[in-house]
């Protein structure tokens, strides 16, 4: 078996700037990918089948999205072709990184290079758009300004950071805080070549914090030492620092039993490659 990478993403910023009648979100947030993330092990099978050879705690096969692209693809494309899955799962469930979403990309990409289904990266993004709103960016494979439900992708230029991300240990449910009265639902829009490193907030982050209180202390603590935002719906919180070794120290500061780990951005998804427009 061969294993993939399944990169997280970190929102630098997320804002919600409007709703659509039909009830989603309509959002402007920037993507970037680090390289931390989990690995999807892939081998072809004669037979048709798509199965997933190991057990992922809280993640039943019948929700799991890595599985879910791989029938999808087989089914848009008619490939007689079958293949085993293996979720080597690295990144926290409700973490806010997309590691679902990103499980399921890298399947996709995966599979259409090895199924040899010839969909352009355009193609794969839209059946990606129907297994969750962020998958289209991971297919998309670079850093990106994102508009609509999270499916309009601008690439955008970052400068090179590396972030400690600290991961609370709780789940939390992006419906949830979605769902949420208070929720800041009118932020104001900007074009993307306005967007600047450091600028906006992550709206969702004091709705997060005022229901899980291990978040708002992981935050806090991080606010010590630089920016500290919110990434997604949380739990993960970050910060970026100007050098692998800044942010290294920085997370060896941490007290006793909080957990994280040191990621660079990267500005391209290391299977995009593998994709053509």
């Amino acid at each position: 078996m061969k294993y993939f990478p399944a990169p997280a993403k970190l929102n630098l910023f997320l804002h919600v700037v409007g709703r659509r009648p039909d009830g989603y979100h309509l959002l402007q947030t920037v993507f970037r990918l680090i390289d931390h993330g989990d690995e999807i092990g892939v081998v072809q099978r004669s037979d048709g089948s798509i199965r997933r050879v190991n057990a992922v705690a809280g993640v039943p096969e019948a929700s799991d999205l890595a599985l879910r692209a791989a029938r999808l693809l087989k089914q848009r494309t008619k490939c007689e072709a079958g293949a085993e899955i293996e979720v080597v799962k690295r990144l926290p469930l409700g973490g806010g990184l997309g590691g679902g979403s990103s499980d399921a990309a890298t399947v996709l990409i995966v599979l259409n290079h090895l199924w040899q289904t010839g969909l352009s990266r355009a193609e794969l993004m839209r059946i990606g758009m129907e297994l969750g709103a962020d998958v289209p960016f991971f297919v998309f494979g670079e850093s990106a300004f994102a508009e609509g439900i999270g499916d309009e992708l601008t690439p955008v230029s970052l400068e090179p950071a590396w972030y400690v991300v600290l991961v609370p240990g709780v789940a939390v449910a992006t419906s949830e805080i979605f769902a949420a009265p208070e929720l800041k639902r009118d932020s104001p829009a900007i074009p993307p070549a306005e967007y600047s490193a450091g600028w906006g907030s992550n709206v969702l982050q004091d709705v997060t914090c005022a229901r899980y209180p291990e978040v708002a202390r992981h935050l806090d603590w991080l606010q010590h030492y630089g920016d500290a935002r919110m990434t997604g719906s949380g739990a993960c919180v970050f910060a970026a620092f100007p050098s692998d070794s800044a942010a290294r120290e920085v997370l060896d500061r941490r007290p006793a039993g909080m957990q994280g780990f040191v990621a660079q951005g990267l500005d391209r998804h290391p299977l995009r490659q593998l994709t053509h427009s």
